[in-house]
């Protein structure tokens, strides 16, 4: 959905819709979550409401997730590393 956002400039949930696989309905309450997290900024467009992405806070966000990944990555290479000395030591049992 950000995808699309992005590659269109903005969109409605209805035009957000004829390009996904599901409801309009299904769209808006996704819409609804995106705002809430601070992803898009919405405006009144008639009898809906445009969405566009807030740029600044999704580079934030990707920015966040990237550090996080980067925590996780750290964590994983320790374990394998103790994973691995435990099955050397086990083998030269």
């Amino acid at each position: 959905m950000l995808d699309l956002l992005l590659g269109a400039g903005g969109g409605t949930a209805t035009t957000l819709s004829q390009e996904l696989p599901v409801t309009r309905q299904a769209v808006a309450k996704h819409l609804g979550v995106l705002d809430r997290a601070g992803l898009v900024r919405s405006t009144p467009a008639g009898r809906e409401r445009r969405y566009r992405v807030d740029e600044a806070q999704l580079a934030r966000a990707v920015a966040q997730l990237a550090s996080v990944g980067s925590a996780w990555d750290a964590r994983l290479r320790r374990i394998k590393r103790i994973a691995e000395a435990i099955q050397q030591a086990n083998q030269n049992d």
